[in-house]
């Protein structure tokens, strides 16, 4: 059985000529490959860090467990996809309403594991019905729609929780993250959050050092004075150790609320796909089912044993644009680095210590920009607001998201938030264009028939 194991040495083993391209079969000599795969792990650390520090799970599990990911979907997509499977984002204000509503860890990673499961299920349809079945159900004003408010249904954990723990570090943090995303080039700008993230912390420590504690609110909201950066806890932590594991619960209320985050993650892995093909010059369509299956599938993994749900990153696709080098040995490299780094106890102690008004600064810029991706699907695929058919089920179901507007359905459950707003949008939307006269359905059936998700570029 054909598992992409199986690289052809390019070039003799002699570094790639100007303008040559590294396909996934292939790989260079084995000390560059390694180079390589460090790149790929810097590139995607910044995210995959702080998607769990924001959701309360164990950095160092999220780590590890993005490493095996990554081998598990080079696996099933037999070397034919390179790939780095890192930490969800979009997670973060699924995880954030269910700790409001009392969840526990366990009940976030129980949620995470359910869509995890059922985006298994959708890779599966996909692969035995074929790519179009997803541009028929989740056409671009609805993905557009869902990712939005899934970005802008965050903002109140940055203004409520993150921002009034510190709120001048916070500002630095967010103009330094600002002037990282816009005024440095190539690789830099691509882990500007990163880089805003080892700014905020320098600089919360170096306030501790002049000017001593703060007095506001600290992470549990009381008003006490208090370090900004308290490492006590990586004094007391070990070199190498294994990571905190603990099983999922389950609750209804949470999983419904976690589920329409699935729309999300089909389009970013068929984004995905559709990116590493061009690039490649090899169509992977046949590969959009599997591709889709095998993030799920490393989904349940990960949450089965505490850490959170995984997708395909952007950023390593920017690596490799920027290098012309495909060869998904790098990307096993990379898992391998991972896995080491997730041994490191003391490495997850420094993360958990990220002062809370640091987390504001990069929060205001993150979830806007993951609210504003939904605006940019919809400006690449010409989506016409004007047409009631698009307008009426986008107007109400991201004010219904981001608003917090709930239905109560019995004493016991209600709707809300998120999962809310995701079912106004995509059943608004094909009722209506079901329903609509045939003049105002033409522009939806165009989009359906164009065949995309909305996820054409890179992230």
């Amino acid at each position: 059985m054909d598992v992409g194991l199986g690289w052809k040495l390019h070039n003799g083993g002699r570094p790639p000529l100007p303008g040559a391209v590294v396909k996934p079969d292939e790989r260079l000599s084995w000390g560059r490959t390694v180079g390589l795969g460090a790149q790929h792990v810097v590139a995607m650390f910044g995210a995959s860090f702080v998607a769990p520090v924001l959701m309360g799970l164990d950095p160092n599990l999220a780590i590890m467990m993005s490493g095996v990911a990554t081998v598990l979907f080079l696996l099933a997509t037999r070397g034919r996809v390179p790939s780095y499977l890192g930490s969800s984002l979009s997670f973060v204000g699924v995880a954030a309403v269910i700790r409001g509503q009392g969840g526990s860890t366990a009940t976030v990673t129980g949620a995470l594991l359910s869509v995890g499961a059922l985006l298994l299920v959708c890779g599966l349809v996909v692969r035995t019905l074929g790519a179009r079945v997803i541009h028929a159900v989740l056409p671009p004003v609805v993905t557009g729609s869902v990712v939005m408010l899934i970005g802008f249904n965050l903002a109140p954990v940055t203004a409520g929780t993150y921002w009034p723990q510190d709120q001048w570090t916070a500002l630095a943090t967010m103009l330094f993250t600002g002037f990282a995303l816009v005024a440095l080039r190539g690789f830099w700008s691509r882990i500007a959050i990163f880089l805003g993230l080892v700014f905020g912390y320098l600089l919360s420590w170096s306030l501790d050092r002049i000017f001593g504690r703060i007095h506001s609110v600290d992470s549990a909201g009381k008003l006490t004075d208090h370090w900004r950066l308290d490492l006590s806890a990586v004094g007391k932590a070990s070199w190498a150790g294994l990571p905190h594991f603990h099983g999922p619960s389950f609750s209804a209320s949470a999983i419904v609320v976690a589920l329409p985050v699935v729309i999300a993650l089909i389009a970013e892995n068929a984004g995905h796909v559709k990116a590493v093909g061009e690039m490649t010059g090899d169509p992977l369509d046949d590969e959009l089912g599997t591709a889709i299956a095998a993030d799920g599938a490393a989904t349940v993994l990960s949450t089965a044993l505490g850490g959170p749900a995984t997708t395909t990153y952007a950023e390593n696709i920017g690596v490799m644009a920027a290098t012309r080098i495909y060869s998904t040995a790098a990307y096993w490299a990379a898992a391998c680095f991972a896995l080491l780094f997730g041994l490191c106890p003391k490495f997850g102690a420094v993360v958990a210590a990220i002062p809370g008004g640091v987390l504001g600064g990069i929060t205001v810029v993150l979830y806007g920009m993951i609210g504003l991706l939904g605006a940019q699907i919809w400006v690449r695929n010409r989506i016409d607001l004007s047409n009631p058919v698009n307008l009426v089920p986008v107007a109400a179901g991201v004010i219904v998201g981001i608003g917090g507007v709930t239905l109560h359905i019995s004493k016991n459950f209600e709707l809300g938030g998120i999962a809310l707003g995701t079912i106004v949008v995509l059943t608004g939307f094909h009722v209506l264009r079901a329903l609509a006269p045939a003049h105002l359905r033409a522009e939806s059936n165009a989009l359906l028939d164009e065949g995309t998700t909305g996820y054409d570029e890179p992230r």
